[in-house]
Parts: C-alpha cells; structure tokens; sequence
C-alpha cells in the first residue's frame, strides 16, 4: 500500500500519501470508539466513524475524476468531513472518552496534506 520508492504520478488513490494517512486516522479511529460507552453506539461512535471514513472515501473518490474541477469539489469534501471529525475529537476528550490527542495530530497532519493537494491541482488549473 506504501508508496515509498516509487516515482512519478500516483498510479491509483492509494498512492497517495494524503490517502495512506486517511485511512490510518479511519482504523484508529475505529479502535478508540470501541472502548466508548455503549450508549453513544448510535450517537458519537456512529458520527465520528462516518466522518472518518468521508475523508478517503472522497479521497479516493476525487482521485478518478477526470476535471480538475471535480477532483476539487470530492477533496474539498474531505475536508468538510475532516473539520467534523475535528470537533467529535474535540467532544470525546471532553466527554472522557478518550485522549484524542495523538489523533488530532494526525488529523491535522491528513489535513495539510489534502490543502497541499488542491493547492497543486489549482495550480495546475488554466
């Protein structure tokens, strides 16, 4: 799934560095949600699971479209669902779910990297 060796444009999304680190954040986030309380099962663990799994999802979704234009539109997506999966972190930390910090940090790290992607897709716009 690494692209580390390879040169050249990415083949398929998961190339993708902004990708790879996406969907690290999904399985980490699936493991914290395990352990909160069973009552939030159709509440916070169901909102910040769907959230997380946005972000790739329209990463990857994005990454086959053919306009640059549209690639935009599925990245700039990403990262609406990123904010949200900002403030569920945000809201777990304070519930005493979880300490969410290390998954803020790679939130943002996903978030810098999807900015530097549409910056350069922009770029690349006539």
């Amino acid at each position: 799934m690494s692209s580390q060796g390879k040169t050249g444009p990415a083949q398929s999304f998961q190339d993708l560095l902004v990708w790879q680190k996406a969907h690290e954040f999904v399985l980490h986030v699936y493991k914290m949600t395990e352990q909160f309380p069973d009552t939030e099962k159709f509440g916070l663990t169901s909102q910040l699971r769907r959230a997380a799994i946005s972000i790739p999802a329209n990463i990857a979704e994005g990454f086959k479209k053919q306009g640059q234009l549209d690639k935009v539109r599925f990245y700039n997506i990403s990262q609406g669902s990123l904010e949200e999966c900002k403030y569920y972190l945000i809201l777990a930390q304070d519930l005493d779910y979880s300490n969410t910090t290390e998954l803020t940090l790679l939130l943002d790290e996903v978030g810098r990297l999807l900015s530097g992607l549409i910056r350069s897709i922009r770029r690349r716009s006539p």
